[in-house]
């Protein structure tokens, strides 16, 4: 973990600093997060984010599990958007099999991949809001996000761990009426959006807590390693789905919002604008949606279809090796990378050739984007301490793994 100066006390100058614990247990940190403040009056001196009291070990967990049960680790690391993560470590896993998915599924992941970034940054907007003061746009983001958790219980059984992917494909079709439901969700989303912009956009309080308040250069940005708004709110136009497209992103239409300010307020409207974009790319892929089978035609990895085996005790036998003895992948490594709500979610997969990874590495947004904090933070007041954390937008089972 990471130590400030013994001394509690320093002198700068005439004055003295104070050194100030922030966290972990603070609602406006997103987590456990502690940050040791040094403070002279109400202006940050420095600042240091101490890690780890949410570390889980889940990367070293991995290299025991067969591949097919990864998946639901991949859940917990970002919890707020799980389907994303399955995806990077479904690709990753899939490279190195050499695995086709059909475009049926391709299509599927996409869709709920972009529910999830929807889901992910209304949690973002209505906490981050409501750590400035402003409850009512938190109640109307739970309200929408509630709806989409019974869109995900109802294609996956869970409302939040769902681990609907699987490596080659989906887990099931979704249930009869799904779609249509995702269509009235989506059709309905754009005037909700009105809302919380009607709310905070040209909201004189919120652009006087969020203007000029917590600037990222473009330079820093990308010294830095930051991804995703937080690197796009400084003028960086860098979008994975449209720039390494993925799982058929390359067929869709849709803008990367940028913009070149850097502040808390760009890193907003970045996040509002792809909002926007993901109902679009959602509704695009209900009205393409192809038909098809949804998992890959590979029956060592693959769970077959019942209806394809000769008998329901052949269906048993089959499921029960699979589950037991997992599958083997052809040694190699492979690095692959998708567009997380919070930036580059990159999987790093080594293969000895067994039934089990021989290493799991998570290149995780959140640990990469905190690093940004303390060019954010010196020499700003306290309070805009707060409104930086949520412009990051961190999630600590990211950032700790």
């Amino acid at each position: 973990m990471a130590h400030m100066n013994p001394t509690p006390v320093l002198e700068v100058g005439q004055d003295k600093t104070m050194v100030l614990n922030m966290g972990p247990q603070h609602p406006s940190t997103h987590g456990v997060l502690r940050l040791l403040l040094e403070i002279d009056g109400e202006t940050i001196v420095r600042i240091m984010p101490d890690i780890g009291y949410l570390h889980t070990g889940i990367e070293k967990t991995c290299e025991a599990k067969f591949y097919q049960q990864v998946v639901p680790m991949t859940d917990r690391i970002d919890y707020l958007c799980p389907m994303t993560n399955n995806l990077a470590y479904c690709l990753a896993v899939e490279k190195l099999l050499g695995l086709e998915i059909p475009e049926k599924a391709q299509w599927l992941r996409v869709l709920c991949n972009e529910l999830t970034r929807i889901n992910s940054h209304l949690v973002w907007l209505g906490t981050g809001a409501m750590d400035l003061g402003a409850m009512t746009v938190f109640l109307y983001c739970f309200r929408e996000r509630e709806e989409l958790l019974k869109l995900f219980e109802a294609v996956s059984g869970q409302r939040m761990m769902t681990s609907y992917f699987r490596i080659g494909g989906v887990s099931l079709e979704p249930p009869i009426g799904w779609l249509q439901q995702v269509k009235k969700f989506a059709d309905s989303f754009p005037s909700k959006m009105d809302e919380y912009e009607g709310l905070l956009t040209t909201n004189p309080i919120f652009m006087m807590r969020t203007k000029g308040v917590a600037l990222l250069t473009r330079e820093d940005a990308m010294a830095l390693g930051a991804s995703g708004p937080t690197l796009r709110g400084s003028g960086v136009d860098f979008d994975l789905r449209r720039d390494m497209p993925y799982s058929s992103y390359d067929k869709f239409q849709f803008k990367v919002p940028t913009r070149t300010e850097g502040d808390v307020y760009a890193r907003y409207l970045c996040r509002v604008a792809e909002l926007r974009e993901s109902c679009k790319i959602v509704q695009q892929a209900l009205a393409g949606m192809p038909e098809g089978p949804i998992k890959a035609d590979a029956p060592k990895v693959v769970l077959p279809d019942r209806e394809k085996m000769k008998t329901q005790m052949e269906a048993l036998i089959y499921h029960f090796k699979i589950v037991t003895e997992g599958f083997t992948v052809p040694p190699g490594e492979v690095y692959s990378a998708i567009e997380s709500p919070r930036g580059e979610m990159g999987y790093y997969i080594v293969s000895d050739g067994t039934a089990k990874p021989y290493r799991v590495h998570m290149r995780s947004p959140s640990f990469a984007n905190l690093q940004v904090l303390r060019t954010m933070c010196e020499g700003q007041l306290i309070a805009d301490v707060v409104a930086a954390i949520g412009s990051i937008d961190i999630v600590l089972g990211d950032v700790d793994r």
